[in-house]
This record gives C-alpha cells, structure tokens and sequence, in this order.
C-alpha cells in the first residue's frame, strides 16, 4: 500500500488540477463580452458560428443599453473563485473536509438538470445541451479520483490532523 505522504501528494495534486480548471472557467465570465467578440471572429461554420454570432449580438446590445444586466457574470465568475476557496479545508485536512469534494460532487451532478430544464427554457439551442451537461461530467471526475483517494487515507489509518494554526 502506498505510503501516507505519496497518497496526501496525489490528493494534492488532483485538488490543484480541480481547483485551476474552476478558477479559469469562473475568470472568463468576467470578460464575457470581449471573448464573444474574439471567438465571434474566428468565423467558425454552420450552427455553430451562427449561435455565436447571435450570442455577440444580444450580449453588444446588452453591454450597450444595460451593462449593468452583465454583472450577473459578475457574480458567476465571483461564485467560482469562492467555491475554489472552500477547497483550502481539503488540502488542509482531507479526511475531515472529504464533504466538500462530495458537495462538489452533487454540484456536477446538478448541472444535468439545470442544463436539461434552462436551455430550452432560455431558447438556447439544444445541441449546446451537452456542452453545458459536460461541465458536470468532466467536473465530477477528477472529484471521484479525490474521493477514493480521501477515502484510502481515512481507511488507512495513517492520516493525521493538520494542527488548527496550520
């Protein structure tokens, strides 16, 4: 079996891919309009340059006449930074602060449904459905490896408690 410290680096290291992946999808609600124009001027093809075009416009318009309807992407991108800080406990004390990786996990898991009822809701097109669905997907796995591995060091025995001034 693997030592304790070897296990406690993975954990470590999974957790840093984790938490860079939510900083950087939360960082680029911030200059949401900027990206739209950029990607917007790739001239991508079919449905899919047409749904970003669309998407350039409503969000030009918006910028234009309401810019203050854009700090919702305020608030996402800002959501994403404290979700990441709530890691800090897991890296700190993993056994005891497993319930965050496990909340983290339910989060993915209900972006299946808020994708399934909001996008059509919204009129988004429903191929973008999966694309939306993905995050979830790809979010809850390396969720699943950092719970496993969480759990093999409680079940280890070896895992000590980082002390409270750490």
């Amino acid at each position: 079996m693997e030592d304790r410290r070897s296990l406690e680096q993975r954990i470590r290291a999974w957790l840093v891919v984790f938490v860079v992946c939510l900083v950087l999808s939360g960082a680029t609600a911030f200059p949401l309009v900027h990206e739209v124009r950029w990607v917007d001027g790739w001239g991508l093809p079919g449905a899919v340059g047409d749904w970003i075009s669309h998407v350039r416009e409503g969000l030009d318009a918006t910028d234009a006449k309401y810019p203050f309807m854009l700090y919702g992407t305020d608030w996402l991108a800002f959501a994403h930074l404290v979700i990441a800080v709530a890691f800090y406990g897991v890296w700190r004390d993993p056994v005891r602060n497993v319930w965050v990786v496990e909340w983290a996990m339910i989060a993915c898991v209900g972006i299946i449904p808020l994708a399934a009822i909001c996008i059509p809701l919204r009129g988004l097109p429903l191929w973008w459905m999966p694309i939306d669905m993905a995050f979830g997907v790809f979010g809850i796995v390396p969720l699943l490896v950092l719970r496993r591995m969480i759990k093999r060091l409680e079940h280890s025995g070896t895992a000590s408690p980082v002390p409270a001034g750490v």
